[in-house]
Order: structure tokens, then sequence, then C-alpha cells
């Protein structure tokens, strides 16, 4: 696709959660809880207007669910701030300062004084309908190989609640969409781009920079800390965005299918208007239809209803996206009533609706091959709701592409969430006062600013003699600053810093893909283990053995791991007689292939030791010993 013609525009939203003790409005530790919970409470929210008397659309379109929520709260973990009983208290002061490092290493304007925001979002992720938040810098901008990008802002807020479980009954018989609030209220800093992006290798590129710089300074770190927002448009097409973009590597596959859906419905829409299409409001009641119907589906409804929509037959089954028809689109929309699905025309007979039915239908409705019937089979209520907004979906085909709130999917596609919050969702926040930012404030900060991961890679290369890619490993994993740690602490003298640095970057992502978890490794584990290397107590081959060992029993001394699982090295003289044996027990294979048995006798020898011996000491006693014998 030639991106420049079609007006390709993106921008970015980064997520960050921040490494503070306490949460961003209460002293409640920002921690997750890997517990079960003390308590629950349930709550209906709604929307409110704004100072200007407006309702946010995506908050009406929230409401018109009429979703209730189930909140799961800790003793010690939550308090009645998180539960919306109690006002915040005052702002974390240690989470405005991290914000404020990272919007100046983002090249930002700080402002002069933070007011906190109610942003509403009645979704349920958060308690009180809304999520406090505040602007804390405007107008950076951050240089990319495919040119300079703008950072728009950087805002400081809270997290939302953690969502468990959807549509679940309660007690009286009602479904609950389940949270928990452990998350809820850990500081969180929001960066956003300009829409100055016009590449999707670009938006790649700047996400994976942003996310550099974040990891220079005190954030947090693991799945699910930092989430990526991703705006798109095209010329004639509208602004979407696509929320949880995880995968950096998908980002390219995701603008792609974003914009062939968009071209596609563009295309639609001007099919529409040629045709002279129409939506008909009237809801159709087709029991009298399906009465004897052999389709589960149809039979076990109590009520079956359809819409009709003059002139739009062929296209509802037209590819938006991989796998993803115009229909899904719009049954995405009727999903959000509480149904699983809609038939349509286009798909039909299927499902267990026979052609006999088809033909009934439409004869019943006077329709023709033009125009397409959109079904749907629930409870009554459910049904009318569901094709009411059927109806509002096929109506916006006359607009082409409408501008949505969109979720990323696993394949590269997309599904519908809700509609573009608007401005009249925000308005302030009146228990929280405001803060005075000063200019020394500012200058301390630009003093003390942290070493961007360009620089650390460089520095590393020049100050510990490794090669570009395991220097740029240990940056990009973030186990640089371990790294250094580990040499400092042990001594230069002592330790081979490929080593420790292959060991790092590439051993431990291994055992994290066997299954282990390697976050419970902290620094002083690390020095432990390379403290045993460094003393010659265990060879570097055994090095990955110890490692999986504190994952299995994090709570043991690493000596201990090291000696139970019998990896502490053998003097010389016991390796020699290892070998010796190993040696004259394949006398015939040295006697023909002389030093070409030096390999298989290699692997032999390492795999009787167990990484009880270093290699290269393994290597000189066996060649020693195949000498003797030839």
């Amino acid at each position: 696709m030639d991106w420049n013609e079609l007006g390709l525009k993106m921008g970015l939203e980064i997520h960050q959660q921040l490494n503070t003790k306490s949460k961003l409005f209460c002293p409640c530790a920002a921690e997750f809880v890997d517990e079960d919970f003390d308590e629950e409470i349930k709550r209906s929210l709604r929307p409110t207007q704004s100072e200007l008397g407006q309702i946010d659309r995506a908050a009406l379109q929230e409401s018109r669910r009429k979703m209730k929520f189930n909140y799961e709260i800790y003793d010690y973990h939550t308090c009645l701030v998180e539960t919306d009983d109690e006002p915040p208290y005052d702002l974390n002061e240690e989470a405005l300062e991290i914000s404020m490092i990272i919007a100046t290493l983002l090249n930002m304007n700080i402002v002069d004084e933070f007011h906190t925001m109610r942003k509403q979002a009645i979704d349920g992720s958060n308690v009180g309908g809304f999520q406090r938040t505040g602007l804390v810098a405007t107008d950076g901008y951050l240089d990319t190989p495919h040119g300079r990008v703008t950072i728009e802002n950087i805002c400081l807020e809270e997290d939302a609640a953690k969502i468990i479980s959807s549509e679940n009954k309660g007690e009286d018989g009602e479904g609950y969409t389940h949270f928990r609030l452990d998350r809820l209220g850990i500081p969180l800093v929001e960066i956003t781009t300009d829409p100055s992006i016009y590449d999707p290798e670009h938006v790649k590129e700047v996400a994976y920079a942003i996310g550099q710089i974040l990891r220079s300074t005190n954030v947090r770190r693991g799945l699910g800390t930092i989430r990526q927002d991703l705006n798109i448009s095209i010329t004639e097409g509208a602004r979407c965005e696509i929320k949880g973009v995880q995968n950096l590597d998908l980002m390219p596959k995701i603008v792609e299918h974003e914009v062939q859906r968009q071209l596609k419905l563009i295309e639609i829409k001007k099919e529409l208007k040629k045709r002279n299409a129409q939506v008909l409001d009237e809801i159709h009641n087709l029991n009298p239809v399906f009465e004897n119907s052999s389709s589960k589906i149809i039979s076990s409804a109590e009520s079956v209803k359809a819409v009709v929509l003059k002139g739009f037959g062929g296209l509802i089954g037209e590819e938006v996206q991989e796998g993803r028809r115009f229909g899904t689109e719009i049954a995405s929309y009727a999903k959000k009533r509480g149904v699983s699905g809609i038939f349509h025309t286009d798909e039909l007979p299927a499902y267990g609706i026979s052609s006999d039915e088809v033909d009934s239908m439409k004869k019943f409705l006077a329709t023709s091959d033009d125009d397409a019937i959109i079904i749907v089979a629930h409870d009554e209520d459910t049904t009318i709701s569901a094709l009411e907004e059927v109806i509002r979906r096929a109506n916006l085909a006359f607009e082409g592409v409408v501008e949505e709130t969109r979720k990323s999917l696993d394949d590269g596609n997309t599904e519908y969430m809700r509609p573009l919050p608007t401005s009249s969702r925000m308005y302030l926040e009146t228990d929280v006062s405001l803060i005075k930012i000063d200019e020394d404030s500012i200058e301390k900060i630009k003093n003390n600013l942290p070493e961007l991961p360009d620089d650390k890679k460089m520095r590393i290369i020049s100050e510990y003699n490794l090669s570009e890619d395991l220097a740029n490993q240990l940056v990009r994993r973030v186990k640089a600053d371990d790294f250094e740690a580990i040499i400092t602490e042990i001594g230069s003298n002592n330790l081979d810093f490929t080593t420790v640095a292959s060991v790092l970057a590439y051993d431990l992502r291994e055992i994290a893909r066997e299954g282990y978890d390697i976050s419970i490794i902290n620094k002083n584990k690390f020095i432990d283990i390379f403290t045993l290397l460094a003393d010659s107590k265990v060879s570097k081959d055994a090095l990955s053995e110890i490692i999986i060992g504190i994952c299995e029993n994090p709570n043991e001394d690493v000596e201990k791991i090291a000696k139970d699982k019998n990896l502490l090295v053998l003097d010389e003289s016991s390796v020699q007689k290892i070998i010796e044996e190993i040696v004259l027990k394949n006398s015939a294979m040295v006697k023909e292939r002389k030093m070409g048995a030096m390999g298989p006798l290699m692997g032999m020898s390492m795999k009787e030791l167990k990484g009880k011996a270093d290699g290269k000491i393994v290597n000189k006693i066996l060649k020693e010993e195949i000498d003797k014998l030839i």
C-alpha cells in the first residue's frame, strides 16, 4: 500500500505503571495481591453531565448496557478511597517526580501547576465512575531513524481496577462483571504522541524508543505494567483507537489490517449510496415463521426478531478484515446488548435454518435478493435491544468509517468496544489540592537525569569490552544494572565479563522459556551466584542449574543449592580420574580416530561431570589423556 497516498496518520498512547511505594491518592501499597479477597461490594454506574450539561457519548453508550459490577477488596491492601467511600488523600509526590523525570527525558515543557481532573469512565474499571488524572507536561519530541515525533502531553493518573470475569451470576441472580481493586490507584503515566507517524514500521520504532526511555526510570516491570494504544486514520476514514496493543512486533500488521478495514467500509458506503439503500426502523416478530424450526438456537429462544436493510444484500458478507466480515462489525454492536451473535441472509441457510425457512422469511417480510435481513434470537427485551444496535450500526454504514475505540486481537485484527470518548467526560476534581511546580524542582531533575539506554549500551561496550549484541541484550532486557552491580561487588579481576553478561542476557531467557519464574531472583542472589564462580566453587557450566534451583527454592542459600545439586567443582585430580576412565573405556575409538575422538569424548566427559568442572580444564586434561594413549 502507498501510505502517503492513503493519508495514513498514526499516534500512540502509552500507559506505564510507576514503581512507587504507595498508590496515587492513598497510602495503600502499590502492589498486586495474589490471595483470596476479604470482602465484596456491588455497584451500578451511570453517566453524569459535564459543566456545560453535555454527556460523553462513550459513557452514554456504556450506560445503555445496564451493567452491574462486583468489586473484590482486601482488608490490608485496599482502603475506603478505592471503594469511593472516602475522599482521596494528597497526591503522591514520588509519582509526580518520576513523571517529571520521564517528561524531561522526552524534551517536554513541565506545567507550573498540577491540577487533578476527573475523567468519566463507567465501564466498571473505576468504582466511582471516573478516573483521576492530571497534566504534567506538553510539547515534547522524540528523534527516531524515521524522523522526529511530537510528544503532545504526559499525564499522571491512577490505574484502573483489574477485570476478573464477566457476567457471572450473583446471589440475587443478576449478571455481574467482577473486578479486583488491588490495581486500582497504582500511579500510571500516559504518554501521547501527535498523529505524526506515517509508516507502520515507524510506529513500532516509536513505541520501542519510548519504552526504552521508560525503562531507564523508576517504573514497574513485567506483564501488564505497560500498555500501548494505537490511533489510526486515513484521509477518507476516521480516527479509531486500538486498545491493548501488547506485542510491538504485531503493530505493523494491526495498522495494515485497520487500513484494510477502513478502505472496505468506505467502499461499502459508496455502494450503499449508489443503491439508494435504506435501513428500516421496524423490528419484526419472526416467531410464526420459525415456529417449527429445527435450528437449536432458534427453537430454544423465547423471541426471534429481525430488521430489514434495504439494498444491503451481499454487502453484509463482505470481508473487511482477514476472516472478519461487515456482518461481524454489526454483530459486535449487537453483542454489547447481551446476545452471542446475529444471523443474516448473506450467510443463510446455515446453523440449522433451512432454505425453505429463508424463503418463507423473505416472503413474510416482502424483501428481495437486493435486501439483507438481520435476525436475533434471545429473550424479548434483549432481542429488541440488540436489534436497536443493529439499526444504529447499519445507519452508521452510510458514514463509512466510524470513530470508535476497538480492542486489539491476537491475529492483528480489531473488534469494536465503544465509541470514542469526547471532552465532555473531563471535569475538575475538587477533593485534591493543586500542586505548584517551581523552577528549582525542574532544574534539580534536569541535573540528575538517568542514563538513557543507547548511552548505557555504548558505555558498557567501551568499559567492559562486550560485543554490541551482548550489550544491547543487557540493556534491552533491563539487566545492565544487575551486570554492573555484580562486577562492582565481586571485583573485575575475578570475573569474565562476557560470561556474566551471557548468563543475564541469554541463559535467563532460556530458563524462563522452560517455565521458571526468574523474576524472583534479585540482585543479591545474582551476586551470590557469581561469587561462587569467582571463588572457583562452581564452573560456569553449572550456573543455569543453580539458577533453576533458586527458582524452585527461592529462600534457600545459593551455595547449599549448588551442594545439594552436586554442582560444587571437583579438584583437578578428581576430574583427571574421571576423564582417564572415559578415555580407557573408549580406547578403540581413540586408536582409530586419534585426535578426531576429541569431540565425542568431550561430550561424554561434560555429561559425566555435570558442570562440576570448567570446560577449559576438561579440554586440557582430555587432550593430555588422548596423547598418552596415542
